[in-house]
């Protein structure tokens, strides 16, 4: 038994929302109780303590949509690669790179990505992969990264016409064939989703042999009008919006995450509202991919199920919460929005999200939930009350407050000290691969 106490405690459940001084209580995989600390030592006096030496505990974050495989582009410089617009940008950074990725490289990216998830607290990620130059066991060797280090994932492939007809089908297949592996893992850490790139690069052929290869019951991950083009491509080729062409190749619902839906109009979201369909929100990629800024705030309104993720951008969703609520307030011109909408997709939306796929409780600290916890240094210097936890989270901390990170019970790091994992030794790794993976991309070596 673990208790995690002597801390500011965020439940994020409303009928306990905040504990001056509070504690938690994890049995194996379960938060078994939650209160005050001195009452939990009390009742429990044999089990083991960790000291949050009063910072803040909270659930651990979710992030709804990233992109492991974009770790080794990290100050990568591509010869040639001068992007005027969003293709530009796609074409010849991420399809260059992706062309070139081994599962090695994969392996090593998962290995990257979910190390820096547990030093910003984040214990549950919706990861969609993209590997052309090497398709076969790429989802697996993501999956083995995540199952040794401890953090729940949900994963799927990219798949895309742009690279031709036997590949898209590999991808396909491997997206099958992790789904019907993660559906027997009995631990509720991982499964797998059918992932998409978007319209444009996908055919009405492809989308129906992705959905002849999906198991009942799961859904789809795809890209949906990040970019203007790809509005134009499916007005230019099948006469309808994309959010119309997906519905009528019967690509949506509640088990499926629309990422982005920048390009949107109202009937559009209307439909995704219809269909119960998720959408994802990534700021930071979507200002620095210079394509616009969805309609948010419209999205939430209407009561679409919308979260928030990075797109690879970064492994810090209180980063992401910060970029969100600015970037609303600097597009609409309104100091007042965005105050309630932002946290509520992140601390609430994002675990509904997460839940329609995995069992246990996430996001939220009570009994019966997954015991997916973290403790943050932040030593608030104006009282903190449960009215103005979002103000003090949003001001106050970053992913890099997080100094103890517990997934499904098992402690991952504390006090800034990664267990169970050789970060030096991962780190040279992971610098031999991208330095060879950038070798490739420049000189064919």
């Amino acid at each position: 038994m673990l208790l995690i106490g002597n801390g500011r405690l965020v439940t994020r459940d409303e009928n306990n929302l905040f504990f001056e001084n509070g504690c938690v209580c994890v049995e194996k995989e379960l938060i078994k109780e939650v209160g005050e600390t001195s009452a939990l030592k009390a009742k429990y006096p044999d089990a083991e303590f960790i000291d949050a030496k009063g910072g803040v505990i909270m659930p651990g974050l979710i992030n709804a949509h990233n992109h492991i495989y974009s770790a080794f582009a990290r100050g990568l410089s591509i010869k040639g690669h001068n992007p005027k617009n969003f293709m530009d940008i796609l074409d010849g950074l991420w399809w260059t790179l992706d062309r070139k990725l081994t599962v090695e490289d994969t392996k090593y990216s998962a290995y990257a990505t979910y190390l820096d998830c547990i030093k910003n607290g984040v214990t549950t990620v919706f990861d969609h992969h993209a590997s052309y130059g090497e398709i076969d066991g790429s989802l697996f060797a993501i999956s083995d990264a995540a199952a040794e280090y401890g953090v729940r994932t949900c994963l799927c492939y990219e798949v895309s016409d742009r690279d031709g007809e036997e590949k898209m089908k590999q991808a396909v297949l491997e997206n099958e064939a992790f789904i019907q592996a993660a559906l027997k893992d009995e631990n509720d850490m991982q499964y797998g989703m059918m992932g998409m790139h978007a319209a444009f690069t996908l055919s009405n052929k492809t989308l129906e042999f992705s959905r002849e290869h999906t198991p009942k019951g799961t859904g789809f991950h795809i890209h949906v009008a990040e970019g203007i083009s790809d509005v134009y491509d499916s007005l230019e080729k099948y006469g309808k919006r994309i959010v119309n062409r997906l519905f009528d190749m019967d690509i949506l619902g509640p088990q499926t995450i629309a990422g982005h839906c920048i390009h949107i109009n109202e009937h559009e979201m209307d439909i995704l509202k219809h269909t119960d369909t998720m959408v994802v929100h990534n700021p930071e990629s979507n200002m620095g991919n210079a394509v616009g800024c969805p309609a948010v705030l419209t999205l939430f309104q209407k009561g679409i199920l919308i979260g928030l993720g990075t797109d690879g951008y970064t492994n810090d969703m209180l980063e992401s919460y910060k970029v969100a609520n600015i970037l609303h307030k600097h597009n609409t011109c309104n100091p007042n929005v965005a105050w309630g909408e932002i946290p509520v997709m992140l601390f609430q939306n994002n675990a509904t999200i997460a839940n329609r796929y995995f069992k246990k409780p996430l996001g939220v600290l009570k009994a019966g939930a997954a015991a997916d916890v973290i403790v943050t240094d932040y030593n608030p210097l104006t009282p903190m009350t449960a009215d103005n936890i979002n103000g003090h989270t949003l001001f106050g901390m970053n992913g890099r407050s997080v100094v103890t990170t517990v997934c499904n019970g098992k402690v991952l790091m504390k006090n800034r000290e990664l267990l169970n994992i050789d970060e030096a030794a991962v780190m040279a790794k992971c610098r031999e691969q991208a330095k060879a993976l950038a070798d490739r991309i420049n000189f064919g070596r």
